[in-house]
This record gives structure tokens, C-alpha cells and sequence, in this order.
């Protein structure tokens, strides 16, 4: 041999090492905690994501596994959403939870009464902070039940989501430090209803996983030797009980048939006298099955999204004009609106016709005072 590795060999201890540095992150021990850390919290948060959209929430069994960046950037879908969770109390770190643009989307739509089919355009502030709402629901009562696991209190500071292209980059400091060298990455599969069917993950720096993992073990021992320091209950005094003798059987007296007979006049005699009092009976007044009064509807959940903020447009008018006139457009040019004048304008919130309204000046700025509100079918169109 001349002492020169090919290609295959040095490819091969070079993943000989990557393996092993794997090995070195976590202990199998560590990856057992935290796959099941994550099992009961994702749980928990799936009970929770269920109250927001109405829908059956399904979250699988989690894998968990090493990653960076480049390998994130490979397989997951572009863009998605990352949202960071801050843990404030009870733990000292942060994860993020990345999930697919369109999830985001259909979730959005869900927590505003929609059908999750208003999917259409570029994922805007609306959807950010709806989401971040729902991450901030969902991760507080998973860090509930973290907190029981830890035996101390656990809590968060709201949720940040951003839109992340999955650049084959990843800049200094940007989104998490922790994203530029290996990380842990748990994988989940989320369904709800019919509409989404999906991966989700959560990404970790190994010394908060080691964090968690290490309170989780900490607090079962202390519960263990608790158990083991409980004394025993104090044996019953089995020879005192032996030497008891058992209760002789009564014996049956004679007049027994007389003590039933007995017992049957008074329940016969109850029964008559019983019968014998008026009753005042009258039909079940039963209400009837008619048509609602007209009131607003209003989901349960409207309380956690009333912070979310909408575009409000009012529209004075529409045409349609051919190239060549747009060309000619310049100062001074006038373009004919299909607005009658004094027609009432429409007002959209997010694109969405939903009153109709007439112009004013308030001091130095215009204003629309609403003069009508229209109905869901007339505000599709």
C-alpha cells in the first residue's frame, strides 16, 4: 500500500465521526426523557390548538434526531414559519417550532370562524399574529405540564413567528444562535380534520434538552425515595382475631310470618292512601323548534383573537381600462368611476365586503361614517 486513502475511505471515517459526535449530543437515556418531554407537552398543546379551530387535532408519536441548518434546508418545505417560545421562568433556553406556510394559513382561517379554505394570497401580519396567539395558547399549557414533570413553575414569554425562506444560509445571529451548530430536532405528525396533514418539528439546543432532561430525572428520584420513606402500614393483630370466636347464628323466630304479614297491611295501606290524592296533571309545554332571533354570531373562542389586527379599505369606486388608456394616463386626466355620485362606498376588512358608508371630513381628515351593514351573502362577492 502507498498510504494514500481514496475517496470511499475518507468518506467513510468522516462519517464514522459525524456518528459519533451524534452520540455525543445526547445519551440514549437523554433521547428517551426528551422524546417523552415532548410526547406529553405536544399532547397537552393539541387539546388546546382543538378548542381554537373547532376541528379534531392529531399529533403522532415524536422522533427525535440530530440536525443543522443545511440538512433543515434540504428537506423542509420553502418558505415556513418559524415561531420562537422563550422560556422566562422555571428553565433558561428557548426552541422553535417550525411549521409550513400553508398550515399556518389554514389554521389562521380556522381561528376566524372560516372553513380553512380562505388560503389564497402571501402570508401577511394577519396570519403572524393569529399564529402567535395559538403558539402562545398551545405552549402554555404544554409548559403547564412541563412544569409537573419538573415539580417547579414553568413560563414563557409570548411567542415570535416570522416568514423564513430556507436560504441555503443561514446569517450570524439571525433567528437563533443556536441554529448555526448542530441542534436536536423532534418530529412530529400533525392532522386537523381533513384539511392539513403534515410534519411539524421542534428544534432545541442541546444544553436546554440536557437542561430539561436532567430536572425530569431529578424530580422522579425525589419521587421514588419519597415513596420508599413512607412506612408501612401496621399488620393487623392476626392472633387476637384468630382467638375470637366467630358470632353464633340467630336463630329464627316463630313469629316471623307475623312480622310480614305485618309489614305488607302498612305498604298496602300506604298505597291507598297514596292513591287516594288528588293529582293535578297537565300537558308538557314544549318549546317550539322555530326560527332564531337574527343575533350576531360569535365563535367561543372570538375572546383570544380580538387583539389581531384587520386592514380596513374603503373603496370608492371600479373601472376597467385597456392598456393603451392607462398609457395615456397623466395630470390632470380624469377617470370615470362606476360610483354614481352621493352612492354610498363600500368598506372591506381584509378584502372582504362588509358595510356600506358615506364620506366626511374629520378636522383635517377623511372618514366614512357606516350607514350599513351588509349580510354574509352580500359580502362575497
Amino acid at each position: 500500500m502507498d498510504g494514500v486513502l481514496s475517496q470511499e475511505e475518507i468518506n467513510a471515517l468522516l462519517n464514522n465521526n459525524d456518528s459519533s459526535g451524534n452520540d455525543e449530543i445526547l445519551t440514549e437515556a437523554e433521547k428517551d426523557a426528551i422524546g417523552e418531554i415532548a410526547n406529553i407537552s405536544m399532547g397537552t398543546a393539541a387539546t388546546t390548538l382543538f378548542s381554537l379551530v373547532n376541528r379534531k387535532v392529531e399529533i403522532s408519536t415524536p422522533v427525535v434526531s440530530f440536525s443543522n441548518w443545511d440538512e433543515i434546508v434540504d428537506e423542509y418545505e420553502k418558505p415556513c414559519v418559524f415561531i420562537k417560545i422563550g422560556y422566562t421562568q422555571g428553565l433558561n433556553g428557548s426552541n422553535i417550532l417550525v411549521l409550513r406556510e400553508k398550515d399556518v394559513k389554514i389554521i389562521t382561517d380556522l381561528m376566524m370562524g372560516g372553513d380553512g379554505t380562505n388560503i389564497d394570497g402571501e402570508i401577511g401580519e394577519l396570519h403572524l399574529s393569529a399564529i402567535s396567539e395559538a403558539m402562545n395558547q398551545m405552549m402554555g399549557s404544554a409548559a403547564t405540564s412541563l412544569s409537573s414533570m419538573l415539580n417547579c413553575t414553568i413560563d414563557i414569554s409570548p411567542p415570535v413567528a416570522e416568514v423564513v425562506d430556507l436560504k441555503n444560509t443561514l446569517n450570524e445571529g439571525e433567528i437563533d444562535s443556536f441554529l448555526s451548530d448542530q441542534f436536536v430536532k423532534i418530529s412530529f405528525r400533525m392532522e386537523i380534520g381533513d384539511l392539513v396533514d403534515s410534519e411539524i418539528m421542534q428544534l432545541y439546543p442541546p444544553e436546554f434538552v440536557k437542561q430539561m432532561c436532567k430536572g425530569v430525572t431529578e424530580n422522579m428520584e425525589l419521587d421514588t425515595e419519597n415513596v420508599r420513606e413512607e412506612p408501612a402500614p401496621a399488620p393487623a393483630n392476626t392472633a387476637q382475631a384468630a382467638q375470637t370466636p366467630p358470632p353464633a347464628p340467630q336463630q329464627t323466630p316463630n313469629n316471623a310470618n307475623t312480622m310480614n304479614q305485618s309489614a305488607m297491611n302498612q305498604n298496602t295501606n300506604f298505597q291507598n292512601n297514596y292513591n287516594e290524592q288528588p293529582v293535578n296533571v297537565q300537558p308538557a309545554q314544549f318549546t317550539p323548534f322555530g326560527a332564531m332571533p337574527n343575533q350576531a354570531y360569535q365563535p367561543e373562542n372570538i375572546d383570544l383573537i380580538m387583539d389581531v389586527p384587520l386592514e380596513v379599505t374603503v373603496e370608492l369606486g371600479r373601472t376597467k381600462k385597456s392598456i393603451s388608456d392607462i398609457l395615456d394616463f397623466g395630470p390632470g386626466k380624469i377617470i370615470e368611476l362606476n360610483k354614481l355620485a352621493g352612492e354610498p362606498i363600500d368598506v372591506l376588512v381584509n378584502g372582504k365586503y362588509v358595510a356600506k358608508g358615506e364620506v366626511v371630513v374629520i378636522e383635517e381628515s377623511f372618514g366614512v361614517r357606516i350607514t350599513e351593514i351588509v349580510n354574509a351573502n352580500k359580502s362575497n362577492k
